[in-house]
């Protein structure tokens, strides 16, 4: 579900069919973020994440169509299982978006996980809306890679 708050906010809720612990452990683990970071027909080509407030991260994804995209942030905040956030910009094309802040919040009902990703502020409603079917497609491919990734715990495949 996607809820657009002001013009300059945006906000995407999904629910996974996963446990919070391991939701947040896929968020926690930059090695398993390189496998569902990027939106559909990109693929993640680096990424340097930890979660500790102030570090600075960074990354690089690429496609055929867009070729590399580079961005960049601080992770500003950290609850364990319950909310990630940090700052976000585009490195590849300076100037073209505002920073923004992120929050990525999680909660479980019923042994699922809710997950709430908010980011502020767009420069305009276009600038925000181009954002929407990119961080979509990106929950899309990290909802498949969470829901496998707990049938294969849940059968003892994996650790």
């Amino acid at each position: 579900m996607m809820t657009a708050l002001r013009d300059d906010e945006l906000s995407i809720e999904r629910e996974f069919d996963a446990p919070l612990a391991l939701v947040y452990r896929l968020w926690e683990s930059r090695d398993h973020m390189m496998r569902w970071w990027g939106p559909a027909n990109f693929t993640a080509v680096e990424l340097d994440w930890a979660l500790a407030p102030g570090r600075k991260w960074h990354g690089a994804m690429t496609s055929k169509s867009k070729g590399l995209s580079r961005f960049s942030g601080v992770i500003r905040e950290v609850v364990r299982e319950k909310r990630i956030v940090f700052t976000f910009r585009w490195d590849h094309e300076p100037g073209r978006y505002p920073d923004t802040l992120v929050t990525v919040t999680f909660a479980e009902r019923d042994g699922k996980t809710i997950q709430t990703f908010h980011q502020t502020p767009f420069k305009d409603v276009a600038d925000r809306d181009a954002h929407i079917g990119g961080w979509n497609s990106l929950f899309d491919k990290f909802g498949i890679y969470a829901e496998n990734f707990a049938i294969a715990e849940r059968e003892g495949l994996r650790a």
